[in-house]
């Protein structure tokens, strides 16, 4: 199990990009969620086995066609346990 947080910036708000990364992380069983950030980027914090875990992220590094994903920031974390994957709001924490 391998859990990461990944910054997004470029044109990722108003796309539609938070659930098509939330329709990815269904297909390949990712936990966590998915937010907009202050600022215009979006916030990824996915957990799940390491093969499915990257194929996901080469998902969310194309985004969906009206997206332009210019920055794509990956740091590892520890793994926290999620039990699904949902998508949050800037007033959630």
């Amino acid at each position: 199990m391998k859990r990461v947080r990944v910054i997004i910036s470029g044109r990722v708000q108003g796309v539609g990009f938070r659930y098509f990364v939330r329709e990815n992380a269904f297909r390949y069983s990712i936990k966590g969620y998915v937010k907009n950030m202050p600022g215009g980027n979006v916030e990824i914090d996915a957990e799940a086995d390491s093969e499915k875990l990257d194929r996901f992220l080469e998902e969310c590094r194309q985004g969906p066609p009206q997206s332009r994903v210019e920055g794509f920031h990956i740091q590892d974390v520890p793994v926290y346990g999620y039990t699904r994957f949902r998508i949050r709001h800037c007033e959630d924490y």
